[in-house]
C-alpha cells in the first residue's frame, strides 16, 4: 500500500510517501480501507518533533481517518465488513497511523458511521472532539464565547450561546459569519478588545476559547464578564505569558479564571471519549455541524498540506484523499 513514512523530524520535506506492506488483521482487529483522510496540527507537531506524545520512529503519521472496514480478525463479528467507520488515533496505542491507504486497528477504534453521515464530512471530527471539550468540560458550560476555532464556534451555537469570532482575514471573518457567529473581528486590523467590549455593551464574555497562546494572551482578561474564564488549548504563537499574575489582578474585579486544556486529559478514559464520538456522530448524521472543507489533495501530496496549513491561510479542513 501507499502510505506517508516520516523517518526523522523536520520541515514538510521529511514526510515521504512511500509503498509498505499493507498490514493484516490481528486478533481482536479490523483492516480498514481509507477513504478520507484528516490534517492537523498534532500532525505537524509530530513532523516538527515537538509533540509532547511523539510515536517512535520511524512511523506513518495522522490521527484519523474514514473509510470501509474490509477484513476482521479472528474474534471479531463487529464493525461488520463493509461497514463505513471512523477511526482517530486518540483511540490506538500511538498516536500515529492515519497517512495511508489502510490501517488495521482494534475493532473498538472503528467507530461505524450512521447511514447518514458522509465519509467526507466523517474525517474530521478530531478537531470536534477537542472543541467539544473545551465548551462543554474545560468550560463547565458557560454562556457567551469569543472563540478563534471554526468547530468550537458552531457547537457553541448549537448549545444556544452567543458567538464573536476572531480571525486573521477578511476572508476568515465572512467564514465566520457564514457559520452562524454574531459578529466577526479580524484581529490584523482591529482592537479585539475594544471590539468585544462594544458588541457586548462593555460586559464582557463569560468565555473565551485561546488556542494562539502568546505575547498577547493576558489582553483576554479584559474581555470577561464577571466570573468568565478563558480556556487555553494551543500555543500556535507560542506559550502564553510566563507571568499571568498581574494580568489577572488588574482585572481582580472580574474575578476572573484561566484553564488550560488538553485532549489528552481524557487518555485513560475511554469512556468518556466514546460517549462524545456518540454526541458528535448525532449532530453529524443530523447536519447540524457542518465541517468546512478547504481543499482536498492526494495522499502523495501530504507535504504541501503541511506547507498550506503552516500558511495561515486555510479556511476550513484539509483532507488527504488516497
Amino acid at each position: 500500500m501507499k502510505a506517508i513514512l516520516l523517518r526523522y523530524t523536520g520541515g514538510p520535506s521529511a514526510l515521504e510517501y512511500v509503498e509498505v506492506p499493507t498490514p493484516r488483521p490481528g486478533e481482536g482487529e479490523v483492516l480498514v480501507k481509507a477513504d478520507t483522510i484528516g490534517v492537523s496540527m498534532p500532525e505537524v507537531l509530530v513532523r516538527r518533533g515537538t509533540y509532547a506524545w511523539m510515536p517512535l520512529l520511524p512511523a506513518i503519521p495522522g490521527i484519523e481517518l474514514s473509510g470501509t472496514v474490509v477484513e476482521q480478525g479472528t474474534t471479531v463479528t463487529e464493525p461488520a465488513l463493509g461497514q463505513p467507520v471512523f477511526v482517530s488515533a486518540r483511540d490506538l496505542p500511538v498516536r500515529a497511523g492515519c497517512y495511508a491507504e489502510y490501517i488495521a486497528v482494534p475493532a473498538h477504534a472503528a467507530r461505524p458511521l450512521p447511514r447518514e453521515c458522509e465519509l467526507e464530512a466523517a474525517a474530521c471530527l478530531s478537531n470536534y472532539q477537542v472543541a467539544f471539550h473545551v465548551l462543554h468540560t474545560a468550560a463547565r458550560g458557560r454562556g457567551g464565547t469569543r472563540s478563534r476555532s471554526q468547530r468550537g464556534r458552531q457547537l457553541a451555537l448549537i448549545a444556544g450561546m452567543r458567538v464573536i469570532g476572531v480571525a486573521g482575514s477578511d476572508a476568515k471573518t465572512r467564514a465566520v459569519i457564514g457559520l452562524g457567529a454574531q459578529h466577526a473581528i479580524n484581529h490584523r486590523d482591529e482592537d479585539v478588545v475594544a471590539r468585544v467590549l462594544e458588541v457586548t455593551q462593555g460586559c464582557g464574555v463569560d468565555l473565551i476559547l485561546d488556542p494562539i497562546g502568546g505575547k498577547d494572551f493576558a489582553r483576554n482578561f479584559a474581555m470577561l464578564a464577571p466570573l468568565g474564564m478563558v480556556v487555553s488549548y494551543g500555543r500556535l504563537d507560542g506559550p502564553p505569558d510566563a507571568d499571568l499574575l498581574p494580568a489577572m489582578r488588574a482585572n481582580s474585579a472580574r474575578s476572573p479564571a484561566v484553564r488550560f486544556f488538553t485532549i489528552h486529559s481524557f487518555d485513560d478514559r475511554p469512556d468518556i471519549r466514546a460517549a462524545t464520538m456518540q454526541v458528535l456522530l448525532e449532530h453529524l448524521a443530523a447536519h447540524r455541524i457542518r465541517p468546512l472543507i478547504h481543499d482536498r489533495l492526494p495522499l502523495a501530496e501530504a507535504a504541501r498540506a503541511h506547507q498550506l496549513l503552516e500558511s495561515g491561510q486555510v479556511i476550513g479542513k484539509l483532507l488527504l484523499k488516497p
